[in-house]
């Protein structure tokens, strides 16, 4: 391990990257500590301190922006606008012609796409920050947990407002510009990165939280668990199925192509934390509702099952939702009618299958198979810590789950991305085979 990192710094470009990513890695995470124009920072410290001992639908939030919406910060929505329009614009590549049309483009389209993105990003940005303005300067209403119903927001006018709304989208957009310079001139993917810094920022808080409201023992058995669950997980990251392809053999002029054998690989979790941050999205809808529709049963309901994370009718929501959205996304980025026809395009076949219709169907079924064991992992290590921290009373740190799996999909993706660079110059990487 000590000889791979010394060889990173070896190579001028590599150590490069490696230093410019962790740069702006710093600068995220200072943008991230200071907070909007006109926020009172003293209610600040309470709701963080709430945030962590609470729980709520806050702590999942914070969890992904490294507690800058707790704080209202110029960076307080995180890449979560970012990471939601990219996705939408990819769901709705299937039901609308011309974004299909520009995904077939290939490096044309995709320019073509990632800006729809960006638009769409200052779109949610505005309306996000909107809504957390006048949600804040409520008190919350019950969404950062049962304690929190002091003004963020004490001076709120309209210019006041409309400053502190252009200063989070504006921050947002920043957040998308270092995200994109990270994945050109950085190492990894940059929303992943800016997440997993995030992750990581929010451990030692959370950690201390359980420690103070479970005690030593109850910590100890937590790590334990985090500790079987982070080997599964790297377990399950690594695990696909390779469905062998074989290229006929053609003459063109004097020479001959084809007559490979190559391999489609389908990850065991080929979803990754999309799933996981959908349902926690649609779970953290009604919350927003609740505070529009005054409907005193309904606010109940809210209030008592969708705002605690450890409380049983959330648990199985959440589970449910994980599975429905895990199907619905693989169904999405891998689609079988299109590998089918690409690979009939290309003179390829599956061994034993015919090519068109069939090969559709052998793909399909594959996929469901495997998309079944990867939504069931998907579920348990979401709702594992969850479970157990309800049994036991807790709220400080529900999500070490979805920690892990973050935490460890970013980094061994990114161990990879270093490892081919090692690879090309000779140099032994850090992940063995």
């Amino acid at each position: 391990m000590l000889s791979s990192l010394k060889n990173v710094f070896k190579i001028a470009d590599l150590r490069y990257k490696v230093l410019f990513t962790l740069l702006i890695i710093a600068l995220y995470l200072f943008g991230t500590n200071i907070p909007g124009p006109g926020v009172d920072y003293k209610v600040v410290q309470n709701l963080l301190s709430n945030a962590k001992s609470q729980g709520g639908i806050l702590s999942f939030l914070n969890l992904l922006t490294g507690s800058g919406l707790s704080r209202m910060a110029v960076f307080g929505l995180g890449i979560m606008p970012y990471i939601t329009a990219t996705i939408i614009i990819q769901l709705l590549g299937v039901v609308i012609p011309k974004f299909e049309e520009w995904r077939d483009q290939g490096a044309v389209g995709q320019k073509k796409l990632t800006q729809a993105s960006r638009y769409l990003t200052i779109a949610l940005a505005v309306m996000q920050s909107t809504g957390l303005a006048f949600l804040f300067h409520g008190g919350g209403g019950g969404l950062f947990g049962t304690g929190a119903n002091d003004n963020f927001i004490p001076d709120f006018t309209a210019p006041r407002v409309l400053f502190l709304v252009l200063s989070m989208t504006a921050g947002t957009a920043m957040v998308m510009w270092l995200a994109e310079l990270i994945t050109q001139r950085g190492i990894g993917q940059g929303m992943s990165i800016l997440i997993f810094a995030s992750v990581l920022a929010s451990i030692p808080g959370y950690g201390s939280a359980v420690l103070a409201e479970g005690g030593k023992f109850k910590l100890g058995f937590i790590i334990v668990v985090a500790a079987a669950i982070l080997v599964a997980i790297v377990y399950v990251e690594q695990g696909q199925r390779r469905i062998p392809v074989t290229f006929a053999k053609r003459v063109q002029g004097r020479r001959m192509y084809g007559g490979q054998s190559t391999y489609i690989p389908m990850k065991v979790n080929q979803a990754g934390v999309v799933p996981i941050i959908f349902a926690s999205s649609v779970l953290y809808f009604p919350a927003l509702l609740s505070n529009i529709v005054h409907w005193k049963p309904f606010q109940n309901f809210v209030q008592r099952d969708l705002l605690q994370p450890t409380n049983g009718v959330y648990i199985a929501l959440y589970a449910l939702f994980i599975l429905l959205f895990a199907f619905f996304y693989v169904s999405i980025v891998f689609d079988p009618h299109q590998q089918a026809d690409i690979i009939r395009k290309q003179g390829g076949y599956i061994p034993g299958i015919r090519p068109g219709p069939p090969t559709e169907r052998y793909l399909a079924k594959a996929l469901n198979r495997i998309t079944v064991f990867g939504a069931v992992f998907l579920m348990i290590v979401a709702v594992l810590p969850s479970i157990i921290f309800s049994f036991w009373g807790i709220r400080g740190y529900p999500y070490a789950g979805t920690t892990l799996l973050i935490a460890v999909g970013v980094l061994m993706e990114t161990l990879r991305q270093i490892d081919s660079q090692l690879a090309m110059r000779n140099y032994e990487g850090f992940l063995k085979q």
